[in-house]
């Protein structure tokens, strides 16, 4: 074993071998170092354990190739493009929506220099806000509005903003927990407001919020429940009646819808969603809603309802905490330029509705195009099944989705391990595991992705 170890060389004689040293001429050194000492240091643990002995010149060809591929990973980007095989539409660990082609052009106009707060007929200093105010206050009905980076913060902020100090009354039923263990009570907590807990876990009555109305009362906090239903023996206040309570008490009605629709679901025949419009005209004084889930843009949390509390919501000194970059208002723009479109377009346009409404015929035909080019490719059992899909990100808890999915069993291998293989391909792809086999759902799978699809199992070895 020392006869091996004595074999390797040292960093120096690494960085100077002819093969690393232009290296040298793009990274800086003691990143090289380290690189160097990373590969070193395994090859020292392989020739301890014995079961190699190459020559010094071998030994040295294979640590300057193990260099060369650990430094060739850096250029490649740790976030990847990835085709979505699981039939979650909003899958929070892909990054939720994707991007309409006309939120791509909007963005790509921002990767340089933009008049993000720039007035370009003035010259003068401008808003960031100002370039998506008009189409969300035309969208919401709503007099302001203001952007933040998610709907947590949205929440934070307009408490923080308008009960710092102050007690918010919120029904013991809506005190939910969202995605990544956030609890709507630390959110709460967090603003530097006190919660007041009124009602019980499955039924609060308006007379519940009035015995806990005081002169202590920042504000009354509606909480949609997105991510799950109660059922059964339930009962909680109509929004019309809770702000009439709201005006009477002088205290603002915030509606934290979650994810939050700008058209009536109905319309596509999915699931009704509160409707912002429609909630802001029922008496909310505030909602807040997220831009990356139906509403299919960039992570944003929105803030919509009257001049006067969005105002001290934009001044208030977290904004500057919390408020979004210009590639966030450039994505978001161009998502809400779509919503000018008519409904029986819309979903043409915008990839989450699309996905979400596509019928099952059109589905069924995909997944046979698929299952019919990956069974030329590979010696694998191939066959279309059944599927549900989901919606996710706690839209539309109760709502699967009929759709298909191609099912792959390897005949040789596990299905583990293929299902690490192609998640390891150049466009990487994620399906799902049921009853050993690899389910790729086609629901989410877009048809410009099929041929892609089968480039990637071609090149795995299961």
């Amino acid at each position: 074993m020392s006869e091996s170890l004595s074999k390797l060389p040292s960093v120096d004689q690494t960085l100077t071998a002819a093969s690393v040293a232009p290296l040298l001429k793009r990274y800086r050194r003691d990143v090289l170092v380290g690189a160097v000492r990373d590969v070193l240091s395994r090859w020292r643990a392989r020739l301890r354990a014995g079961a190699e002995n190459p020559s010094r010149d071998e030994l040295m060809e294979s640590i300057c190739a193990d260099v060369l591929t650990h430094c060739g990973r850096w250029d490649r980007p740790s976030m990847r493009r990835v085709i979505n095989a699981t039939g979650v539409v909003l899958h929070t660990g892909l990054g939720r929506a994707p991007l309409a082609t006309k939120a791509w052009e909007t963005l790509c106009n921002a990767v340089r220099y933009a008049n993000v707060e720039f007035d370009l007929r003035s010259g003068q200093r401008g808003e960031r806000t100002s370039h998506v105010e008009a189409l969300l206050c035309q969208l919401c009905g709503a007099e302001a509005v203001a952007v933040v980076n998610n709907n947590a913060a949205a929440v934070l902020i307009a408490l923080s903003a308008l009960s710092h100090g102050r007690q918010v009354l919120v029904s013991r039923g809506q005190l939910v927990e969202i995605g990544g263990s956030f609890r709507i009570p630390d959110v709460i907590e967090s603003s530097g407001a006190r919660i007041r807990e009124v009602g019980t876990t499955n039924r609060t009555h308006v007379r519940d919020y009035e015995r806990a109305l005081d002169e202590h009362t920042g504000a009354i906090l509606v909480v949609h429940p997105s991510n799950f239903r109660v059922r059964g023996f339930t009962a909680e206040v109509e929004l019309e009646e809770l702000a009439a309570l709201a005006r009477r008490a002088e205290v603002p009605l915030v509606y934290d819808l979650g994810g939050g629709v700008l058209e009536d679901l109905a319309t596509w025949n999915l699931p009704a969603e509160p409707v912002v419009r429609d909630e802001l005209s029922r008496g909310a004084d505030l909602v807040t809603f997220s831009g990356d889930k139906i509403l299919g843009g960039p992570q944003a949390g929105i803030i919509a309802g009257k001049r006067e509390l969005v105002e001290a919501i934009r001044t208030h000194p977290l904004m500057r905490a919390l408020r979004c970059d210009k590639l966030t208002y450039a994505a978001l723009e161009g998502t809400l330029q779509l919503y000018r479109l008519r409904p029986d377009v819309l979903p043409d346009e915008l990839p989450v509705l699309g996905m979400l409404v596509e019928p099952s015929e059109a589905i069924l035909a995909r997944a046979r195009a698929l299952a019919a080019a990956i069974e030329t490719v590979c010696d694998w059992q191939v066959e279309v099944v059944e599927s549900r899909a989901q919606a996710g990100s706690g839209a539309l808890p109760l709502e699967e989705l009929s759709s298909y999915a191609v099912a792959l069993t390897p005949r040789r291998g596990s299905v583990d391990g293929l299902a690490q293989e192609l998640r390891a391909a150049e466009v990487a792809v994620v399906g799902r595991i049921e009853r050993e086999r690899l389910l790729l759902d086609v629901r989410t799978i877009a048809a410009g992705e099929v041929d892609e699809v089968v480039s990637a199992l071609r090149a795995t070895r299961a």
